[in-house]
This record gives C-alpha cells, structure tokens and sequence, in this order.
C-alpha cells in the first residue's frame, strides 16, 4: 500500500482536466504513441464532441520515482455541477485531488465550490495551472489568486500544459511525494469497498467501480450492495488501464472494477458499500440517494414506440442511476413517462443517448421543478409537472425549492448582473472582494474580481439563467448553487393551444409577476417554430382563465385552377371560393400534427 497514490482531477468545465490526464498517460506509457488519441478517458462520442466529462472513468498507471516503481491511481471526474454527488463520492475515494485552474481564466465559482468538497472529505490539494503555452495565460496573476485563496506559498502552485506536456513529469513526482498512501486493513476479516460510478455491459451486466477500503475482493466472491441488500457473486474484478484489465483480486487501497453480473435497475447506486460475504464491518458514511430537480415528461413519436421508450430508459438507469421515470398519460400524446433528471445538462445528456443509441426522437414536455400545492381543504401535494396543477380557485398556497448562488465575477459587471439577478427574483444577500495582488503586495489592475452570494427560486434558475449570465458577463462570470428549503411561490400554470385544443407538452409554470411578458414569448417562438398548414392556425396562450397572448399563421396559399384557364372569369372565381371555404371547414375542425422536432426546439432556450 506504501506505494499506492490515489488522486482525482477537480476543476471547472473546460479547464483542460481531459486533456491533461492524456499526457499524463503518455508520460507514464499507461497508453502507447500509437493508440494516443485527445481525451483517452471520454468513452462516449458525447462527451468528445461536447468537449465534457459526463462519466467517471478511472485509470491506474506505473510511474518511476528515484528509482522506485508508484501505483497511480486517477479517477476523472465531471466539471459540471449536476454531477456534484457523484463528484462527491468520488472525492472520498481518493487521498488527495489535483485543483486544475485555467491559466486564462483564473479561479471560477464551479472551482471553490468543488474544493470545499475535496476539503470536507480530507483530500491533501494539489494546486495546478493549465494552458500556460496559451498567449492568453496570466500565469503570475492567476498563481497569486490560487495561492492567497489555498493559504499557501506561491511557489506550491505548479504549472503544467496538457496541449505540450510541460510540467506534467514534475506533477506526477508532486503527487507521489504529496499525497498520503492509502489506509486500510488488508487482513481484515472479510472485504469492503465503496462503489464511486458503475456501468453497464450487455454481456457483463452492471460493473461496479470501486475503491477497496478494507480486506481483500476476489473473484468468485459472495458479496453484497449493503443500501439495497441485494446479493451477489463476482465474476470478474480488475484494473482499468485504462480498459479493463482482470486480476486475482482487489486489495485494500486499490481502485478497479468488480463485474456483479447483475441486469436489473436500481440495483447498483452511487456511494453504496459492497461488503463481501458476512463481514461485519458496516456500510459507509455519506450515501444517499441522487436528487432530481427537474423533471419532464417524455413521450414516444407514436404510441407503437411506447414499449421500445420503456426498454430505452430501463438500459439507461443501468448505467445511469440518477435517472428516475415512471408512467405518465396524456389525453393528447398518449403514454410516456416522468423522468427525473439532476439538472438541464442532465436532461440533454439522456435525450441525446435516447437519440443515439436507441434510435428513438422522443416528445418532451416543458421542464419544471417540483412544488408543494396545498388546495383549499388543507391537502398538500407534491406536483411534478405543469399538467397536474389543479386550478387556480382550488389553490390555497404554493410552495417551492429555492437555492443559494455563488457568483464570481469581475466588478465592473456589478451592475448589469444585479439587474439580471433582480429580474429572476433573486435577492442578494453579500458581496465580497477576491482579489488578485503582486508579489509586492500591490493590486493588480483589472483582474479583481468579486463573489456575489445570493438566493433565489430554483424555477428561475433553470430558466436559462446560466446562458444569461454569460451573456451579460461576456463569459467572465462562473456560477455555483446548493439547495435551500421550501418557500412560498407566486407562480401559475401556463397552457398553449394551437387552432383551440390543448397541447399539455408546451404547458408550464410560470411566475405571475411576468405572465403577460412569458405568454407572448411562448407564443411568438411557437409561432416561428411551428410549419405553416393549409389553413389560417390560431396560436393562444392561456393563464388564470383567460387567454392573454394571441397569434395567427397565415394559411399556405395553394389555388388548384387547373383546366379552368378558359371560359368567363367567373369559373375561377366560383371554385377559389368553394376552396376558401374548405379551409376555414378544415381550419375549425382539422388536426394539426406538430412535428418531433417542434416540441425538441420549444423545450431548448432561445
């Protein structure tokens, strides 16, 4: 165990966690020149095209120090703060972390929020500057940022170029002479191991990814998922290397894989324990089951799909156990299913997969979040989705998640941003100075910059608020959340009807205050979206009981005048009229049929 380093990448999005566990790949040979490729750890084609980590991937290399071979253990994590639990966990699996700061951005709130993780769990921080070959880098400036906020000498922060491969030797000998070896009783009586992530494999069933804490794992085991008490026997446990690589066993400090064989959902769960037969040790702190935020109701193309959906998401909690569904029914779109997601990134992630990999172009409703409805008789309910407000008479109070937000920011986008925040009814509750000084102790101008704390509904801000803070900041802010408790909401149900019936996928929740403002939004982005039909479409947006946005499509116009170019004028007009008519019949009784496409568009922001 003396010779084992355990340790994970913490850092924003984009701040080059990817790319620098390639190099450090390359430099320890883990992966040879000619298998090299950019961002090794991303298995899946989302993540490369994004540019994001959305799965754990672990990998242990062999590196030389002073001549003594080093047992290396990395995991990868997300930079997105969706994935914070799963971070989390992750974070307990290792001793010690590497802060990945981007040399042309300095520290962002994402950052701070995920070192107060790795602090709590007691990991030794490795503070690290990326994409210092970059013209850009402020790597003076942005060194004595990162070591006033650790406490700590600037001369601990090293520097490193994933793109190069500058520096990433001196952090390998960094982590080997920094961070503790990992603790615990290889002869204890019986095994325990924390599962951080899991997979799924069609042949293999669910593959755990865990962290040996105690005794020994083999193959051949009996074990068990302490959370759900599910038994088991292993068929396989390993290395990555960062494919798979099967061993003997797993000892106490290793990090690997142990194949369950299981093929059921809901079974293996982030943060849980394997123990291995009756070992009477127990399970770890810290478990506890992923939270969904948002939720959405998803429905098949045509309700012959309905059972090929049901398959689809069940594949998918195999790997993926924040997702949670269950069956829901529209009067309009027939069976489907409401899906809890940890966030929109979330959200995006599996409609995409449904995309790719099952082949299926769902209908999505709205996103909204969860609230408490107490109606007149004192009954409180929790509602998940816009379609199940009751109405607005039944109606005794409202209640909702609120969160508490940490901006940071450069000041001179003070203003503007305390205008966006007061337009999603956030209050500001502090604001404090981070800022960036010289080695002479002087400030260094123009890279101040400031934490604005505030507190707002969780509603607003998964009403694209991310993407209108960037914009207001040109892209200098970064943002951080946690949850708070439940508050009083001013909100209402906002339905849409196309040519006067209902379409309950563009229903949602929206606040009073701006019911008139989000009405006309909704209806002129449906209006853009929605293909013209052969007769005039009435578009109307609905709240409180009345219709307060209106909008018509004008109808297509397609004369057939064939065979009538001869003769009085009159016959033209004659069957023009009779055609009109037709139309309007068509137009008060006809169905429109909305394209897939149309309800993917409504659910993206502008």
């Amino acid at each position: 165990m003396d010779s084992i380093r355990n340790f994970s990448i913490i850092a924003h999005i984009d701040h080059g966690k990817s790319t620098l566990a390639d190099r450090m790949l390359e430099v320890t040979e883990t992966v040879p020149k000619r298998k090299m490729r950019e961002q090794v750890l991303d298995a899946m084609d989302l993540e490369r095209e994004r540019g994001i980590t959305i799965k754990m991937q672990p990998v242990r290399m062999q590196h030389l120090y002073e001549g003594k071979p080093y047992t290396l253990n990395l995991i990868d994590t997300p930079g997105h703060i969706d994935f914070a639990y799963e971070v989390s966990r992750a974070l307990t699996a290792v001793e010690g972390v590497i802060l990945l700061v981007d040399s042309t951005q300095g520290i962002q709130a994402q950052t701070l929020a995920t070192l107060g993780m790795a602090r709590d769990a007691g990991c030794v921080v490795i503070p690290v500057l990326s994409k210092i070959d970059m013209p850009t880098a402020r790597v003076d400036e942005v060194r004595t940022e990162v070591a006033e906020v650790l406490g700590i000498s600037e001369s601990d922060v090293l520097t490193v170029s994933g793109k190069t491969g500058e520096g990433v030797k001196d952090l390998l000998d960094k982590i080997v002479t920094t961070v503790p070896s990992p603790k615990g009783n290889r002869e204890s009586v019986g095994g325990r191991a924390l599962v951080f992530d899991f997979s799924y494999s069609e042949h293999k069933g669910v593959v755990a990814f865990v962290r040996v804490l105690d005794g020994e794992i083999s193959s051949k085991d009996s074990m068990s998922f302490m959370a759900v008490g599910k038994k088991m026997v292993a068929t396989e446990v390993g290395w990555f290397v960062p494919q798979e690589k099967s061993s003997p066993s797993l000892k106490a400090g290793e990090i690997g894989y142990v194949v369950t064989g299981i093929k059921e959902p809901g079974i293996a769960l982030v943060g849980d324990t394997i123990k291995v037969g009756n070992s009477p040790l127990p399970a770890l702190p810290g478990y506890s089951t992923p939270k969904a935020v948002v939720w959405a109701s998803v429905y098949p193309d045509s309700q012959d799909g309905f059972v090929i959906l049901k398959q689809a998401l069940s594949r998918l909690k195999l790997s993926d156990a924040a997702l949670s569904y269950e069956e829901d029914g529209s009067s309009i779109l027939g069976k489907g299913f409401r899906c809890g997601f940890l966030g929109m990134l979330h959200m995006e992630i599996v409609t995409e997969r449904l995309s790719r990999e099952f082949s299926i172009q769902p209908i999505i409703t709205m996103p909204s979040i969860m609230y408490e409805v107490t109606d007149v008789k004192g009954k409180t309910e929790q509602i998940y989705t816009p379609t199940q407000f009751p109405r607005e008479d039944l109606i005794k109070s409202i209640r909702e998640q609120w969160v508490a937000i940490s901006i940071l920011t450069p000041p001179k986008f003070l203003s503007p941003l305390t205008q966006l925040l007061y337009e999603y009814e956030a209050n500001i509750t502090a604001t404090d100075l981070l800022a960036s000084h010289s080695s002479s102790g002087a400030p260094i101008a123009g890279h101040d910059r400031m934490v604005i704390k505030a507190e707002m509904p969780l509603r607003e801000l998964m009403r694209g608020f991310f993407d209108r803070l960037k914009s207001v900041s040109s892209g200098f802010a970064s943002l951080s959340y946690e949850f708070l408790d439940f508050r009083s909401a001013d909100v209402m149900r906002l339905d849409v009807l196309v040519a006067e019936e209902l379409f309950p996928a563009f229903s949602r929740v929206i606040s009073a205050r701006r019911a008139d403002e989000d009405a006309r939004a909704l209806v002129e982005k449906l209006a853009n979206t929605l293909p013209r039909q052969q007769f005039v479409l009435k578009i109307q947006a609905k709240a409180g009981g009345r219709i307060i946005a209106s909008r018509s499509i004008s109808a297509i116009r397609k004369d057939v005048t064939s065979g009538l170019y001869g003769g009085d004028v009159s016959r033209k007009k004659k069957v023009l009229e009779k055609q009109k008519k037709g139309k309007e019949r068509r137009g008060e009784h006809g169905k429109v049929n909305i394209p897939q496409s149309v309800f993917l568009k409504m659910v993206r922001p502008d």
